[in-house]
């Protein structure tokens, strides 16, 4: 049920670099574990827009006051938590952006367990699961459809 408030509804705009040139887009969105998480736990995301597949290698996630920073170099954040109350922000590189109007966004996060122990533990701290496959999706077992529109 939370998974439907994952995201912010008013959080959907396009990146502008410091040359006014439209680099992608970005949204808001909040951690789905109460408790929650280390940085080094959070792998990424399942993104599909308008049909349209993002995956983690596009992906920056911004949290904590600090720059957006790709989940490869999150995932030595070891000792930076994001707690429950926290947005973060997402950022997707796509050349151009998103056109104005309404959005399709297909969306689930992909955080691995911070407790007990699974059998797929330690294969996933070596190579982190897909985003969207259900494997480390923690408390998002399933991917959400929002429709949200472009903010100016």
């Amino acid at each position: 049920m939370f998974d439907n408030f994952l995201i912010r509804k008013d959080s959907l705009k396009n990146d502008v670099d410091e040359n006014g040139k439209v680099i992608g887009f970005q949204f808001a969105t909040r951690n789905a574990n109460y408790r929650g998480v280390y940085l080094s736990l959070h792998n990424g995301y399942y993104i599909k827009v308008d049909g349209v597949d993002y995956k983690r290698d596009v992906q920056k996630f911004e949290i904590n006051g600090k720059e957006p920073r790709s989940f490869q170099e999150i995932k030595h954040a070891v000792w930076e938590h994001w707690d429950y109350d926290d947005e973060g922000i997402i950022h997707i590189a796509k050349e151009g952006g998103l056109e104005p109007g309404k959005h399709i966004i297909e969306f689930q996060q992909s955080v691995l367990a911070g407790y007990g122990y699974l059998p797929t533990d330690e294969e996933w701290v070596k190579n982190s699961p897909e985003p969207g496959t259900g494997a480390g999706s923690d408390k998002t077992r399933k991917v959400i459809k929002y429709e949200l529109e472009l903010q100016e």
